[in-house]
């Protein structure tokens, strides 16, 4: 058993590192050290701030000899901020430990010889979102604060000027913040269940045009046109502002009530060449540009001739549902959220496809309704949330006997656990691709083809 305590400090060197920002390296007695901030290779002296049986946590109190992957971050409050992981490393670096996460996931949960062919670099690295949801907090006695949660914390830091964000979402921040400020609207206390402002989401598309919606705990502010009015002025390009009311006490962030403030509520993006009509709950990729990578090798797994019946689950507002349509003959895609599935038919019809058709349903009970009714699709593709699928689910896509499957993942370690279990079913892995939705942060997607084991 180790004898390390709390607070030692150790001169260490870090033999690897994770996705996630933080350096391993090992204690003479063999404790397995995460070194927060730690690159493969450097030596630091460090200090444990929690010791278990198996392992311990540590911060960097000195690098001795850093590593040559290692650079200035370039923003004021990383890493205290929670956003991002990886602003310490060069990019080829973080390239480099996101594709090991995704291939250590597939060998270690996956029990899989199958490795990432490759990984896709982002082109733009900085302001690339389209997509934002700024949690609220601090108080109007000190300072309202808008920005990200505290690393491994609800507190709330200001991020005026997020390097993740375009700069119009950091404006509408600054002007809620001195909205809330001047009339003084409360944040939301998490712990007392009090005040107005939860979050602020944003969403910019392709043209720069921003759709804005403000989290309240009630069903009504008070100044609501002076607070259109001032997101008007601080983001020119706004196409609307949206209320949400969300009144429970949960850390999801969107309720069930929307209601327009100003402009509509609505903004349409452009993606794979197709338009798209996204309301503030629909899915939609927040990386623009990666995500049409992302979906061209989803399409070219798939293997589409236009002659095959695809399913689509957890198809959001249609977006890969529609690329696929333009290469198969039918495709009917499935998602559980009303608003998503209703802009997906309004995003078919405006696309100009009559191959397919949707469904609004939980994957687990559309994918049992699909194989009892004897569907039997060509081809499966599923983007499922992080959690990954459910047993359930993969038993019922497995009971279709699809020929192949792509698994579009945003979790490396739930897609792998995954594949264990469609592999128990008859359905290999036979192809893995990284593409980098996420720079500067521990996120990474990829895509894997399954095909049907032939007796």
């Amino acid at each position: 058993m180790s004898q390390a305590v709390k607070n030692a400090v150790e001169t260490v060197t870090i033999t690897s590192a994770t996705a996630q920002g933080d350096g391993v390296c090992h204690l003479p007695d063999g404790l397995t050290v995460f070194v927060r901030g730690a690159l493969e290779g450097e030596v630091c002296r460090i200090s444990l701030m929690k010791v278990t049986k198996h392992c311990a946590w540590a911060r960097i109190l000195q690098v001795l000899a850093p590593s040559p992957a290692r650079v200035s971050p370039d923003c004021d409050i990383y890493p205290k901020c929670g956003g991002c992981q990886l602003r310490h490393c060069t990019y080829q670096e973080e390239l480099r430990l996101k594709q090991q996460r995704v291939d250590d996931a597939l060998a270690r949960i996956g029990g899989l010889s199958l490795r990432t062919q490759c990984i896709h670099p982002a082109q733009q690295t900085c302001g690339y979102r389209n997509k934002v949801q700024f949690p609220v907090g601090g108080s109007l006695e000190s300072s309202v604060k808008l920005g990200f949660y505290r690393a491994r914390s609800h507190d709330v830091m200001d991020a005026e000027n997020c390097r993740l964000q375009p700069e119009s979402c950091n404006r509408a921040g600054r002007a809620l913040k001195a909205w809330m400020q001047r009339y003084q609207v409360p944040p939301y206390d998490e712990r007392s269940r009090t005040g107005l402002v939860r979050h602020l989401y944003c969403r910019v598309n392709a043209e720069g045009e921003v759709l804005a919606c403000v989290v309240v705990n009630a069903t009504a502010l008070p100044h609501e046109q002076a607070l259109a009015d001032a997101m008007r002025e601080a983001v020119p390009s706004l196409s609307g502002l949206v209320l949400n009311c969300n009144t429970r006490d949960t850390n999801v962030i969107l309720g069930d009530s929307y209601r327009t403030i100003w402009g509509s509520d609505t903004l349409y993006d452009t993606l794979c060449g197709l338009r798209f009509r996204l309301s503030v709950p629909s899915f939609f990729q927040v990386n623009r540009a990666q995500a049409e990578v992302l979906y061209r090798r989803a399409v070219e797994f798939a293997g589409l001739t236009g002659e095959e019946t695809v399913v689509d689950l957890y198809c959001g507002t249609g977006t890969i549902t529609l690329v696929m349509a333009g290469r198969a003959k039918h495709v009917i895609g499935v998602e559980i959220v009303p608003e998503a599935i209703e802009d997906a038919k309004a995003n078919a019809v405006r696309n100009g496809f009559d191959n397919v058709e949707f469904l609004c349903a939980d994957a687990k009970a559309a994918a049992s309704a699909f194989s009892a009714r004897g569907l039997r699709p060509d081809v499966i593709c599923v983007d499922p949330p992080r959690k990954g699928l459910a047993p359930e689910v993969i038993d019922s896509m497995a009971e279709m006997t699809p020929e192949r499957i792509v698994y579009v993942s945003c979790d490396p370690e739930t897609l792998a656990r995954d594949l264990k279990r469609f592999q128990a079913l008859g359905y290999c892995a036979t192809l893995a691709e990284a593409v980098d939705l996420f720079p500067g942060t521990g996120h990474v997607e990829t895509v894997v083809l399954m095909s049907q084991v032939k007796d």
